[in-house]
């Protein structure tokens, strides 16, 4: 670096310390609206810090800091663990981000802590969050990556929901803030909640959720449903009443609710997409079939087990359905988030054998491994596409008749599933007992394009996927197996 150079390096640390200085024993904001006119007066701007460093904006107008934000500011001071269920466009992040800020700035207790912001899985969101903090200092020149922001001595990191291992061995956390944590992909959801709250007995930090809500079943209505006991979180509710005449013009809000998401954006409903595969009509008469029967199951009825294994991000399923009572009832439904390989094939076998006396397993054949390994554990033979080649050589229309476990191609077979699925529902035979409420979820938000399921529109997709192979059993049940 020139000479130059390193004056202008030296003076601007220089101005960023005198700015800095400036904030300390700073009130986040006066309250009292004549305490804080005088004050500001008296002291030419200098009362608090969102005026030292400027108000928010919206639209190119300044705005004040409203009672609703009191609210936040208040639960925050009470206890370190907030729930916020908002309506987009409050300025609830911004103000969280602020926060952030003047914790780090208001003096020296957190210095050499860690602040970590959690968004949805897109990098360039972890991108315009630290953007943002580094925004509200537009005079000082930030030295760091992207993703990074140090204010006096403190790392305020931003990571997208797929990148939490990094998260997890971090020292010294003191705020952990989760950004629109409803729209975290399902399993994503659940650890981003469980990475959080394991720092409580190691560093008890500020853990704040703020999201709009998404899909009924999520993560935000799971806390939402807990008893006030049991909750971690002091939940608060900001709907877009709360903003009127304030944040939002009437005009503004008669034109949002013209829109079809006016529900979820704006008045708290957990709306989701709804989906076009299935009829709500034909849902809803399964949940009501459902109530009927026993949902663990008839260990004499004969079953059917659907097992989608994960890939990546995905979590690893099993369906499992039965004949009783006429219908075709779900007695098992669950979802398993970053698997053991082991530990899943032991799950298999002991629903097999064990638990549900099941008939017939299929499996995504995508996953050959996981196919090989069931085999071996049911005995099946493992050369399965060998016996397949041999006994369609000798025209054998069935060859599955011979397997425990058979392997299905999603990609030569998924639109027949989903069309089977979608006749059974009609047929009114399908029952699901409220308990297997992530399935049903799945059935209400599944969402195709010509025959495809497009699975970034369809909530626990994985699920919904296990749940059509089980269902395949049913229309080869006529037939040899």
């Amino acid at each position: 670096m020139s000479y130059l150079g390193k004056n202008l390096d030296r003076r601007n640390q220089t101005q960023q310390k005198q700015f800095f200085r400036r904030l300390q024993g700073k009130p986040f904001w006066i309250w009292d609206r004549e305490a804080h006119r005088q004050r500001h007066a008296r002291t030419s701007g200098n009362c608090c810090f969102n005026h030292i460093i400027g108000l928010p904006e919206k639209k190119g107008v300044k705005y004040p800091l409203f009672d609703y934000e009191k609210t936040v500011c208040d639960a925050l001071e009470q206890t370190k663990h907030v729930w916020i269920k908002k309506a987009t466009g409050l300025g609830i992040t911004e103000l969280m981000l602020r926060y952030m800020a003047w914790l780090c700035l208001r003096d020296n207790s957190l210095r050499g802590s860690r602040m970590c912001i959690v968004t949805g899985p897109r990098i360039d969101l972890a991108i315009t969050l630290i953007d943002r903090i580094k925004g509200l200092f537009p005079e000082t020149a930030f030295d760091t990556r992207e993703t990074l922001v140090i204010l006096n001595g403190i790392k305020i990191e931003a990571f997208p929901s797929h990148h939490l291992d990094d998260i997890r061995g971090l020292a010294n956390v003191s705020f952990i803030l989760l950004d629109e944590a409803d729209f975290f992909p399902p399993g994503q959801q659940q650890d981003a909640r469980h990475v959080s709250e394991r720092y409580i007995a190691k560093s008890d930090p500020y853990i704040v959720m703020v999201s709009t809500p998404n899909a009924p079943d999520g993560l935000f209505e799971e806390i939402e449903r807990e008893h006030e006991d049991e909750c971690l979180y002091k939940r608060i509710y900001l709907n877009y009443t709360v903003g009127l005449g304030k944040i939002y013009s009437h005009e503004e809000i008669r034109k949002a609710r013209a829109s079809p998401s006016f529900d979820r954006e704006y008045d708290l409903k957990y709306a989701g997409k709804i989906g076009n595969i299935f009829h709500a009509r034909d849902i809803d008469a399964a949940i009501e079939l459902g109530r009927q029967y026993d949902p663990r199951g008839n260990y004499d009825s004969p079953k059917s087990l659907g097992i989608d294994p994960a890939f990546g991000s995905s979590n690893f399923a099993f369906v499992i359905t039965q004949v009783a009572n006429g219908r075709l009832e779900v007695v098992y439904a669950e979802e398993f988030e970053r698997p053991d390989f082991v530990e899943m094939v032991d799950t298999a076998v002991e629903l097999v054998k064990y638990q549900y006396n099941i008939n017939k397993v299929y499996v995504d054949s995508s996953n050959p491994a996981i196919v090989t390994a069931l085999k071996a554990a049911l005995g099946d033979r493992t050369d399965y596409n060998k016996q397949m080649e041999y006994l369609r050589a000798h025209r054998v229309a069935t060859p599955i008749r011979w397997m425990k476990v058979v392997p299905v191609s999603f990609h030569a077979e998924h639109k027949e599933m989903l069309g089977n699925v979608k006749m059974l529902l009609e047929k009114g035979i399908v029952a699901i007992n409220p308990v297997f409420s992530k399935l049903i979820t799945s059935l209400r938000t599944a969402t195709e394009l010509e025959g495809t399921l497009i699975k970034a529109d369809t909530v626990y997709n994985d699920l919904f996927d296990a749940f059509r192979l089980s269902l395949k059993y049913y229309y080869l049940i006529e037939q040899p197996r």
